[in-house]
């Protein structure tokens, strides 16, 4: 390799490492995870080449496999077709493989169900990134084109990293999303509590036991009866708040 083309290979990585560094920067600035799943699918239409269109698919503890954030239609209609067949290239990348690579739908002939519903669509080539694993919950970002042979090397390459990044600002999401959720919980029992301390002139520990016994004889849980609490002033539907105080 001459000089030139390693000073240009250096200022390709250069550039890459900058474009990653923003979109990271992008997706922390996210509210929710929500908002990161739907920046990630755009931003990856915009840096990955070849992309047209984006998806993310997950699998749930159910276990339940839904597109949950894409740029538009095409991923949905795609991925509905993987899901009738049980067959594709986004399954595949959420329970086989880290990258999977589909050059030409016209010539697969690993998922012959899939590949002659998806044949009906606008897409012609897809590339598919494991994106998470978090126990019994996986994540598939998934890239779709009209045109086969849209993907090349540098689109696995820029791909694999681009995943990287997004995983990690999701993951960050997830848990600030969990934090405001047990911060809010917190928040209504408290509220709960107090309104029952007051109805009932009942000490902290009681307040908070009548929610507990209230939870278990109908089956439901504290934040939901909390919040019921907070916002009917009745803790149970019956309004008999008061049984076992």
């Amino acid at each position: 390799m001459s000089n030139e083309d390693r000073r240009e290979q250096s200022a390709t990585g250069d550039d890459l490492a900058v474009r990653l560094s923003d979109l990271a920067r992008r997706l922390q600035e996210q509210e929710n995870a929500q908002d990161t799943l739907d920046s990630i699918v755009h931003a990856a239409v915009g840096t990955i080449v070849g992309a047209e269109h984006a998806g993310i698919m997950v699998v749930q503890p159910k276990p339940k496999v839904v597109t949950i954030a894409s740029t538009d239609e095409v991923p949905v209609a795609v991925d509905r077709h993987q899901l009738d067949t049980a067959q594709g290239p986004c399954l595949d990348a959420l329970f086989h493989e880290r990258v999977v690579s589909v050059p030409d739908l016209d010539a697969e002939p690993r998922w012959p169900a899939f590949a002659a519903r998806a044949r009906k669509t606008d897409v012609a080539s897809m590339l598919s990134f494991r994106l998470f694993v978090q126990g019994e919950n996986l994540g598939a970002l998934n890239l779709y084109a009209g045109v086969p042979h849209a993907f090349d090397q540098e689109s696995a390459h820029v791909g694999s990293l681009f995943a990287t990044h997004a995983a990690v600002a999701l993951a960050n999401a997830q848990e600030r999303d969990h934090l405001a959720e047990a911060v809010q919980t917190r928040d209504l029992i408290g509220q709960a509590k107090g309104i029952l301390m007051e109805r009932y002139k009942l000490t902290a520990d009681q307040a908070f036991g009548l929610i507990v016994r209230a939870s278990q004889h109908t089956n439901t849980r504290v934040r939901d009866l909390a919040e019921r609490l907070a916002h009917t002033g009745q803790l149970t539907p019956s309004g008999d708040d008061a049984a076992g105080a």
